[in-house]
């Protein structure tokens, strides 16, 4: 696999250079080349494990996962948010120290260093866009972030190196973390709502009711449950109400279904004078059996 192999390499240069960072970090005396490591850090971090769980999350089911893998993936993104989100609230708190006691730092080594973080990090931009996997999106946007960080620190450190304003140093370092706590809380609410099988925010319960109480001889659909496992690929189980060719119907209804981009559908196909055992049954149809036919 191209992207598997992209996302390695994107791996094994993000690690040696947030090493690389923290030492400059140390030998500069620069705590937004500290929080700049903590990013890459979690960069690196979210990348391996979207290497290894990506290819654990491409196996076929089986009888231990019936579903498949595909969560692999998404749990990568948990454990990566975590990462930030820790990494980005130490980086706060050391810069906040920062303010209150400032030291010395060598803006020279700083800029140096701003040099071969952008021209790094630019290259490894350049080796992971164009990925097709969600995961591999994910990782050139945190390659075009991290060489943001460091125009923003290179240019910094030319400002304090002209005017020694020590304090621009702690402040870019929170403006950085603050950034990664944002986007990780966002990255953490979109694992979380696929963890809890919320429906997807790109498609509507009542819009596909509709759309399928459209189709000639359906008289009801309802317990239409949508889940995702991975964040693309989308599921659906649902009871249809119909006296028609069962066959018939049920092409009819996954075609409606597929043109609504989900993949995998379990429907269930009752007669007008079957009766539902489901307690929701009652709850959802108070009374009125049957869909608003538009015709």
């Amino acid at each position: 696999m191209k992207s598997e192999k992209n996302i390695l390499i994107a791996f094994i240069l993000n690690l040696c250079f947030s090493v690389f960072e923290f030492i400059g970090g140390i030998f500069t005396g620069s705590v937004a080349i500290m929080s700049d490591a903590v990013h890459d850090i979690g960069d690196a971090a979210s990348i391996g494990f979207s290497y290894f769980l990506e290819k654990k999350s491409r196996r076929q089911p089986d009888k231990s996962y019936t579903y498949g893998y595909a969560r692999y993936s998404v749990l990568g993104g948990v454990i990566t948010t975590f990462v930030l989100l820790f990494g980005s609230a130490a980086v706060i708190i050391n810069a906040i120290e920062r303010i209150i006691n400032p030291t010395a730092i060598n803006y020279d080594g700083m800029i140096i260093f701003g040099v071969i973080g952008v021209v790094v990090n630019f290259l490894a931009a350049y080796f992971t866009h164009g990925g097709e996997s969600i995961n591999q999106r994910a990782v050139n946007l945190h390659m075009l972030e991290d060489v943001l960080g460091w125009v923003i620190v290179l240019i910094g450190a030319v400002v304090m190196r002209f005017t020694d304003w020590a304090l621009l140093d702690p402040i870019m370092s929170i403006g950085v973390a603050i950034f990664i706590l944002i986007n990780a809380i966002k990255n953490l609410k979109t694992v979380l709502d696929i963890f809890l099988e919320k429906t997807p925010d790109n498609i509507s319960v009542d819009e596909i009711k509709e759309h399928i109480c459209e189709i000639e001889g359906v008289i009801d659909a309802h317990h239409i449950h949508l889940r995702t496992l991975d964040g693309h690929n989308l599921y659906a189980t649902m009871h249809i109400v119909t006296d028609a060719e069962p066959h018939e119907i049920k092409e009819k209804v996954r075609e409606e279904l597929s043109e609504h981009g989900i993949t995998h559908s379990t429907l269930e196909l009752e007669r007008s004078d079957e009766h539902c055992h489901h307690k929701h049954c009652h709850i959802e149809h108070s009374g009125e059996h049957h869909c608003h036919h538009h015709h």
